[in-house]
């Protein structure tokens, strides 16, 4: 069985800097946004069913308060998610999506207009509501796979596209594949789409590895190891590790179990030149990232 031996590596080993380029920024709806210094992205759940904190924020006083407090906590962007994409979860259409968005990103925007927005979804659709009442960043865990004209959409928009890594269809999505070489395969996707995502006018593109999607244990602690090497260096990297299964599952813990050692990871992407941390916990993220920003000056 696979042993995620984190126990015996000190936090204080992993400091030090990336040998990676810096990238400068990405053009949010004409807002330019340094990315010389990782920024922290907070997690907003608008779903009943998130596996680690469903139905706790779907309300629009419970995401405003949710909102105010990782703001506070150091979060600079906001990634709100109107559908789970755990294993087995309900899917929705995009017109359900919106009705469950309903004005939160219009209130976000109102009550904290220096908060970056980032949708999380897999729909053109979507995304265009979510345009019209202001978001900054779209996140697509699809790549475009399961809409055909989300990368138009995109690039219409002319906001920043994160781009992940994950099987092709939503049906497949958490199938576990074993790859020859997971960095290889990743940069392959990558490269191909960022090829048509730059064809299609998408100037600021952001890369996901998709850890916690179709993904063996063993494949996503060698893309931790091997960070560095994703992207060809051209594009900032976007890590989404919190309360991953490939973490807590080898510790035989919960999601809520394992902060000490997904800092530790955290770290490590920071010092190969990861840009931007998704995450649950912005408080102990932002320990992360101060540590790593005190390290590598």
């Amino acid at each position: 069985m696979f042993n995620l031996n984190l126990s015996c590596l000190p936090v204080s080993s992993l400091s030090g800097s990336s040998s990676l380029q810096s990238f400068k920024s990405i053009n949010c709806n004409g807002r330019l946004v340094d990315l010389s210094s990782p920024k922290i992205m907070g997690i907003l759940n608008l779903t009943p069913d998130s596996f680690s904190d469903g139905g706790r924020f779907n309300t629009e006083k419970s995401a405003l308060e949710q909102t105010r407090k990782m703001l506070t906590e150091g979060a600079e962007i906001i990634d709100i998610g109107p559908q789970s994409t755990r294993p087995h979860a309900k899917f929705l259409s995009a017109r359900e999506e919106i009705k469950r968005i309903g004005s939160v990103i219009c209130l976000i925007k109102k009550e904290f207009p220096e908060a970056l927005i980032s949708l999380d979804t897999f729909y053109a659709e979507t995304v265009k509501f979510g345009f019209n009442e202001g978001i900054d960043i779209i996140n697509d865990i699809s790549g475009g796979h399961y809409d055909d004209k989300m990368f138009d959409t995109a690039a219409e928009t002319k906001l920043p596209y994160i781009l992940m890594h994950v099987n092709p269809s939503y049906e497949t999505m958490h199938d576990k594949i074993k790859f020859a070489d997971i960095v290889i395969s990743v940069n392959k996707y990558f490269s191909e789409k960022t090829n048509e995502l730059l064809s299609k006018g998408v100037k600021d593109i952001i890369l996901d590895p998709g850890f916690g999607f179709g993904k063996t244990v063993e494949d996503q602690m060698k893309l931790i190891d091997e960070v560095k090497y994703l992207g060809f260096g051209k594009f900032p990297l976007l890590i989404g590790i919190s309360r991953k299964s490939f973490i807590y599952k080898p510790l035989g813990r919960s999601p809520l179990g394992i902060n000490e050692e997904t800092q530790k990871l955290h770290l490590k992407v920071l010092q190969q030149g990861a840009k931007i941390l998704r995450v649950h916990d912005v408080v102990e993220a932002k320990k992360t990232v101060d540590l790593f920003r005190s390290t590598s000056t």
